[in-house]
């Protein structure tokens, strides 16, 4: 196998988003020159080309990791890259002349054993307050408000991240970027964060999702860390799918108070 690529039309899904990283104004104030696609779609983007590698397969037992350097912005070309390399994909997305995110992907050769009852079940914060060092604490445990994408929810989404594999509605299959958002859930539904930045993940896939699947997470925070100004947060998490069906080991990375750029 030789290169494989993929171009996407990057599309902003969080104009309207809580985080205001997405909003265009807000974004320049911390550095960039508009709103941020989200991590989580650019990393959907990346999972098009191990599906088209390895089908089923890959949303059954799949191993996908994602760092972000630079940012996708609205409307700009995003191309992604894959080059195979002892069995994996070596994964680089580049837009407007930058490398914006690198990554891998490989299938193993049996679906890891993971323990549901490992990762503790709870709700989320019955009232959201503003972020603080309290909100992460590590060791602390976060739940997230059920959520479903059925039906039109389903097409849109897929439209949203550009997916052009039939696979998806021809078997009723949910998009795996869906348990990424289920992982900026894990932080969105127990804090009220300002514009905040996800920085990378590490995806092992256990079971394919279904159309309509209740989507869960149950994080637990591993870091709460400053580092050159960031307050960064780390979480170790298992998306489960109707309360029952462990759909994915999660590790996901995120600044949850970015440091502002000075004014020139």
């Amino acid at each position: 196998m030789g290169q494989l690529t993929y171009r996407v039309s990057a599309h902003n899904t969080s104009k309207q988003s809580e985080n205001k990283i997405h909003d265009d104004t807000v974004a320049r104030r911390f550095g960039f020159s508009g709103g941020l696609v989200p991590g989580v779609d650019v990393m959907a983007y990346m999972m098009h080309l191990p599906v088209e590698t390895w089908g089923r397969d890959f949303l059954e037992r799949g191993l996908i990791e994602a760092r972000f350097m630079k940012p996708v912005y609205d409307g700009e070309t995003a191309e992604l890259t894959a080059r195979e390399s002892g069995g994996a994909l070596a994964i680089e997305v580049h837009s407007r002349g930058e490398l914006c995110a690198t990554g891998a992907a490989s299938l193993p050769a049996s679906r890891p054993v993971v323990a549901i009852d490992e990762f503790e079940q709870v709700a989320a914060v019955a009232e959201r307050k503003p972020v603080s060092p309290s909100s992460y604490e590590v060791g602390k445990w976060l739940g997230t408000i059920p959520r479903d994408w059925s039906g039109e929810a389903a097409k849109e989404y897929l439209a949203d991240i550009r997916e052009t594999d039939p696979i998806f509605a021809r078997d009723g299959l949910g998009h795996p970027g869906l348990l990424q958002r289920m992982m900026n859930r894990a932080l969105t539904d127990n804090a009220i964060l300002g514009p905040w930045i996800h920085v990378g993940s590490r995806m092992q896939l256990l079971s394919a999702a279904k159309v309509g699947d209740e989507l869960t997470a149950r994080a637990k925070v591993t870091g709460n860390y400053d580092k050159k100004g960031h307050r960064f947060v780390e979480l170790d998490a298992l998306v489960v799918a109707n309360g029952t069906t462990p759909l994915a080991h999660c590790w996901h990375i995120a600044i949850t108070q970015p440091r502002e750029q000075e004014a020139a």
